[in-house]
This record gives structure tokens, C-alpha cells and sequence, in this order.
């Protein structure tokens, strides 16, 4: 045999360790690159999709349905607010219990770390819409800035470069790194209580039916939304700012995901709080954030300057 064919098992073998031990520890070989999907790593992300079919065997009942889109709005709400304008733009100030608590909701959508979710955002508002964006639709397509992108090897990583800020926090490092346990537990705890109100037989639900419902279903839909921004809300929409990205206002995605979708008024300035500028672009993102500055639990919303704020 030759030396290359006994090569071939071993470094297949390899890839497979790393990818599984990655499933756990994101810290581990994070240094490889390249633009081909990793599907080894990415085997959990396509199992999330396909156990979403098992609503046809746990069914459907009234409080699945209410658990499901609380928890969609309650964690749109934690990506929106904190990992898109406090981790990654700083658009107001908050405790670092606060900025915790967030961080473990957030980490619960299974959208990442938000050390890694912020230094893909930021490196996205570097590069807008040229080559160096790994999510740009005029460069890469649909699907790739949809879902593509994040699936890659290089895109694995988490470019600590430009999150010093951020990194100097080790509970958001440890969440970064081990990723995956607080969907683990969130599963684990949506089946333990579906299990509890299962035994009440007038809620006509389950241990199973919660766990698809109020995890994986709530969880898929709140992903694909999210997303819509990379892949739609560069291709779809108007235009009130010229800036130098393909950016747009969508009134549909800013209601799907609490007002991300006026994209291009985020583009043009980036640092503000609100990113409906109209009154009547509705923001819920920025509507809660006021709600919560009224409690104290956060602070220094930054506005959109009034020079800003003209049509240009």
C-alpha cells in the first residue's frame, strides 16, 4: 500500500476528531481555513433542521405554539439588542450582569458566541459589500451570504483583533469558547418542563412536543430571520442614504426582526441605538431598550445625530 492511501484514513480521521471535538470546544484547532464548507463540524446544524420534522409525530397544541413565539420574540430580541448593538456597536451602556444575562440568551439562539458573533459583524461593516465580506449577496450569492458562509472553515473562528474590548470579560470567553452548553441545557430544560406540564392532560402537551417546538422550531425560524439581513436586506428594498454597501430599508424584516430590517438607515450610521429613524419604522428592538433604560438596567442610548438623519 502506498504511503498516500494510508495517508488518506488517518487525515480523515483527523478531521473528524477535530470536527467532533469543535462540536464541544470551539478552541480547538480554531487556526484552519479555506472556503469549503466544513460538513463534519456543521453535521449538528443540519440534524437542528431535520428534527423540526418530528412536529408531525408530537403534534401541535396551544401553549407549544405560545412558548415557541415567546421565545422567538424574547431571543430576536437578545441577538437584536445586545450581540448586534451593544457587543458589536456599542450603542449604549449596560452593567456586566446585564450584559451576561444577555449573552446566555443570546448564546441560547445557536447563532454562537457573542465574541465571535460581534467580530463577524464588525468585520462585515469594514467590508461592506466588497470581496473581504463573507456574507455579501452581490459577491457570493444568495445562499452563501444566507447560510453559507458560517459554515466554513475560516469562518469558524473568531477574529479577537477586533473584539479587545470585549475579551477582556472571561465569562464571555467562556461562552464563546463552549458554545454549545447553554442550547444543550435550554433543550434539556424545555423537555423537563414540557415532561411537567404534560401531566396536566388538559394542555395537550409534551416533553417531546415542548423540545421541538419551543427549541428547535423556535430556534430554526429565529435563525433564518436573523439571517434574512445578510442575504435580503442587501438585495431587497429602498435606498434613503447613498452609502458605499448595498445596504436597504425593508419594512417586512424590520417587523420580523424587531426593526433590523431598516438596514440602510444602520449602514449610514452604525452607532446609534435606533435604526428606525422615521417615526413610523417601527423599532421594537429600540422601543424595549427604552423601556429598559426607564428601569436602569441600561443606559446612554445613543441617538442618530440630526445632521445625520437628512436623506442623502
Amino acid at each position: 500500500m502506498s504511503s498516500s492511501a494510508r495517508a488518506l484514513p488517518s487525515t480523515l480521521l483527523d478531521r473528524t476528531r477535530i470536527a467532533v471535538t469543535r462540536w464541544f470546544d470551539t478552541a480547538a484547532n480554531d487556526d484552519q481555513c479555506g472556503d469549503a464548507i466544513d460538513w463534519l463540524r456543521v453535521v449538528p446544524f443540519i440534524a437542528m433542521h431535520l428534527v423540526c420534522f418530528g412536529v408531525i409525530w408530537v403534534g401541535v397544541s396551544p401553549v407549544a405554539l405560545i412558548v415557541a413565539g415567546a421565545l422567538y420574540a424574547v431571543r430576536m430580541f437578545a441577538i437584536t439588542a445586545f450581540y448586534h448593538r451593544y457587543f458589536s456597536h456599542k450603542a449604549f451602556k449596560t452593567s456586566r450582569a446585564v450584559q451576561f444575562v444577555f449573552a446566555v440568551i443570546g448564546a441560547s439562539c445557536v447563532q454562537r458566541g457573542p465574541l465571535w458573533w460581534a467580530s463577524h459583524h464588525r468585520n462585515h461593516h469594514r467590508h461592506a459589500d466588497t470581496e473581504h465580506d463573507l456574507h455579501s449577496p452581490t459577491h457570493h450569492g444568495f445562499w452563501r451570504s444566507h447560510v453559507g458562509w458560517f459554515l466554513t472553515r475560516s469562518a469558524f473562528r473568531t477574529d479577537r483583533s477586533v473584539i479587545t474590548d470585549l475579551d477582556r470579560c472571561a465569562e464571555l470567553r467562556w461562552l464563546d469558547r463552549f458554545d454549545i452548553v447553554v442550547p444543550i441545557v435550554f433543550a434539556v430544560l424545555l423537555y423537563v418542563i414540557g415532561a411537567w406540564l404534560g401531566t396536566y392532560p388538559s394542555l395537550h402537551t409534551s416533553g417531546a412536543q415542548m423540545l421541538i417546538w419551543g427549541f428547535f422550531i423556535s430556534t430554526v425560524v429565529l435563525l433564518h430571520a436573523t439571517v434574512t439581513i445578510n442575504s435580503l436586506a442587501h438585495r431587497f428594498g429602498s435606498r434613503r442614504y447613498d452609502t458605499k454597501d448595498d445596504s436597504r430599508n425593508n419594512w417586512l424584516l424590520a417587523l420580523i426582526t424587531f426593526g433590523e430590517g431598516w438596514h440602510n438607515n444602520h449602514h449610514h450610521y452604525p452607532g446609534s441605538a435606533r435604526q428606525g429613524f422615521r417615526w413610523w419604522e417601527v423599532d421594537v428592538t429600540y422601543y424595549a431598550l427604552c423601556a429598559m433604560a426607564m428601569c436602569g438596567l441600561v443606559w446612554d442610548l445613543k441617538p442618530v445625530p440630526a445632521g445625520l438623519r437628512r436623506r442623502r
